[in-house]
């Protein structure tokens, strides 16, 4: 009995010195977790969409921790997120300038000509892709959803073959932006409410057969702005908003009707 009970035994104060061992090492080599992280989480959104530039939020809070990334990155936050980071590091935050995703084009059904039925893949990406397009013109909205896709807002719509942004939903991460293929998503500061809604490179008279509401490059805009803040730029429309003043009088000049005052057109 003695030749079973003493290995046994042995076995068991072996076992109790080890797990003694064991919880004096982990007390001793812990690497205790930097509080501010925890806080700064919780300040976040927790949408993981990646503006800030990192791979999510958990991601982000520990690299304002390290002393990495600004505390104002987190756009869908805005100013309120970026203050109280800012306070949890004992640093100013500054304002933030709200910005809000604008979609370039007018193209929809009605305005745009259709050069073929497109039936492959639900993709804007994969309809772009082949002969350029069903949609005549090669810088329209492809009207395919992979925006929509994107989204964890639930900020964007198709409506009528065209993206269409809710501002009131949309939080500026820019997610949208860097999936369109056409490039027709920008970033625009909430209070740019003139917008030319067309990215058309061609010519006046081809455009024109492209689009029913295309930029022809007619500068009549420009001539009735007087702020002198629009110009024609490879044969499209750009206003200069260190020089806009919003007045709106370029709106009605457009015989396209592709200026468009999104304030008047929200408040509707």
């Amino acid at each position: 009995m003695m030749e079973i009970l003493i290995p046994i035994l042995a076995v068991t104060v072996i076992g109790l010195i080890c797990a003694v061992g064991l919880a004096v090492a982990s007390s001793v080599m812990a690497v205790k977790e930097d509080t501010r992280f925890t806080e700064i989480r919780a300040c976040l959104p927790g949408a993981n969409c990646g503006a800030c530039g990192y791979a999510g939020c958990d991601a982000y809070a520990a690299a304002v921790v390290r002393g990495e990334a600004s505390v104002n990155a987190c756009t869908p936050g805005g100013t309120k997120t970026a203050k109280a980071i800012g306070a949890i590091m004992g640093v100013e935050a500054g304002e933030m300038e709200q910005v809000v995703a604008r979609v370039r084009c007018s193209g929809n059904c009605d305005n745009m000509v259709v050069r073929y039925d497109y039936q492959g893949m639900e993709s804007c990406r994969a309809a772009a892709s082949i002969a350029g397009g069903p949609k005549a013109c090669h810088f329209a909205c492809v009207g395919l959803g992979d925006c929509v896709k994107k989204c964890a807002f639930g900020a964007i719509s198709i409506e009528d073959g065209v993206a269409k942004i809710n501002p009131d939903k949309c939080t500026g991460c820019g997610v949208c932006e860097a999936t369109c293929p056409r490039q027709i998503i920008h970033l625009l500061p909430r209070s740019q409410t003139i917008l030319v809604a067309c990215r058309n490179k061609a010519t006046g008279r081809l455009a024109r057969l492209q689009c029913k509401t295309a930029c022809v490059a007619c500068g009549r805009c420009a001539k009735q702005c007087p702020s002198e803040a629009i110009t024609i730029v490879e044969g499209v429309a750009q206003i200069d908003e260190t020089k806009c003043t919003r007045c709106g009088a370029c709106v009605p000049a457009c015989p396209m009707h592709c200026i468009h005052n999104l304030f008047d057109e929200n408040r509707a």
